[in-house]
């Protein structure tokens, strides 16, 4: 499948994506907060003093989850930053946040040159749904390439059962959601309106153990 699609006609408009947008996030925060919360009530009550160290575990690992959702999700939906240009290896970091504790294994090989807003925006996002492509794990392999002023950005998923929902390929096909979960459509639909906003494309590929994401965009 490919999508060379313009942004303009958008199927979304600003304030329904904004609400899709807050939705996921609110989402993805509530589960860490809550943990902390939770981690905090223990340290509180008399009766589980003797669950101290769990709770200061719990605290620590959702702490640090959380951080990590807060800086990822600052670049993937706006890059809402001093910064005009991110480096590789701060991308890097910011999707391996992400990802650390899951079944499977990112190979990153990114130019490491740097990338502008919607190029950065574009990579982690990219990179982020291909490792979610390998829900019982495998390799999500990342690499780019620049073709003078345009970069190509490949996430291949190899693995058992990779795939992708039905939700992720409607957004990544640019269409409105019609049936299926809001929350696995609109990260794939904000990767397509990403690369399609900048002037790029982007090709989707599926087949019996492997999903493959090339977006190629302005660097």
């Amino acid at each position: 499948m490919t999508v060379n699609d313009t942004a303009a006609d958008l199927p979304v408009d600003g304030q329904e994506l904004a609400t899709y947008v807050a939705a996921k996030l609110c989402h993805d925060f509530i589960s860490p907060a809550g943990a902390i919360a939770s981690g905090l009530d223990l340290l509180a009550d008399p009766s589980a003093q003797d669950m101290r160290d769990d709770a200061m575990g719990l605290i620590a690992q959702s702490a640090k989850k959380l951080v990590n959702l807060v800086h990822f999700a600052r670049v993937a939906f706006g890059a809402a930053t001093t910064s005009e240009r991110f480096s590789e290896p701060e991308l890097h970091r910011l999707v391996a946040g992400m990802i650390e504790g899951g079944r499977a294994t990112m190979d990153w090989r990114v130019d490491t040159g740097d990338f502008g807003k919607p190029a950065a925006r574009a990579l982690i996002n990219l990179a982020y749904l291909t490792v979610g492509a390998l829900p019982s794990g495998g390799v999500a392999t990342i690499t780019t390439r620049r073709e003078g002023d345009i970069v190509v950005m490949d996430g291949s998923a190899v693995g058992a059962r990779a795939r992708l929902k039905p939700e992720a390929t409607t957004g990544l096909a640019g269409e409105r959601l019609s049936e299926g979960l809001a929350g696995q459509w609109i990260q794939p639909y904000w990767l397509w309106l990403t690369v399609t906003g900048a002037g790029g494309s982007l090709v989707v590929e599926v087949e019996e153990g492997t999903v493959r994401l090339t977006a190629r965009m302005p660097a």
